[in-house]
């Protein structure tokens, strides 16, 4: 099995940034401690394809409703991969939980970018049997799977990325 890709977590100040996006003005002890607390991603068992994502914060999504959260953690991984983002199997089984993206695609060169290369799950509760998920902080809510891609023999790109969604487009 060949080692291509670190996580880490982004720093502090592009955390803040990042959860006051999403949450609005926070208190930054509050917001720090949250940090301080941020679980790298990390596969459950030795046969597990996914690398599990915990989530920073604690949330609560009735049907229908959508939420963005800001996992404070970037991902350094060989070029030529790239990182799958899928809902943990077990809710969207329960709760149809989905990416809001329906696949989130972390590609290699999004770790140099202006946000550190912060990952963010943008999630909704399309639930159709009125269920509502909690997810507590510290429990794994999503997975991301590393999977080796090609190009074609005529790919001359040598554009650069610095961005995040819709950056490689602008």
């Amino acid at each position: 099995m060949r080692r291509i890709a670190k996580f880490e977590k982004v720093s502090c100040s592009q955390f803040k940034e990042g959860f006051m996006d999403c949450f609005g003005e926070q208190d930054d002890k509050k917001t720090e401690e949250i940090y301080e607390r941020i679980k790298l991603p990390k596969r459950a068992t030795k046969g597990s394809a996914g690398y599990d994502f915990f989530s920073p914060v604690a949330f609560t999504l009735e049907p229908g409703a959508t939420i963005k959260i800001p996992t404070g953690i970037r991902v350094k991984m060989e070029t030529d991969w790239v990182l799958h983002l899928y809902p943990r199997s077990s809710l969207g089984f329960k709760y149809r939980l989905q990416l809001n993206n329906t696949v989130g695609i972390i590609d290699s060169d999004y770790y140099d970018s202006d946000n550190e290369g912060h990952i963010f799950m943008k999630l909704t509760n399309d639930s159709n049997e009125e269920k509502s998920v909690t997810i507590q902080a510290g429990t794994a809510f999503m997975q991301g799977v590393f999977l080796e891609y090609g190009i074609t023999e005529d790919d001359d790109t040598e554009e650069i990325r610095n961005g995040g969604l819709g950056s490689t487009t602008k």
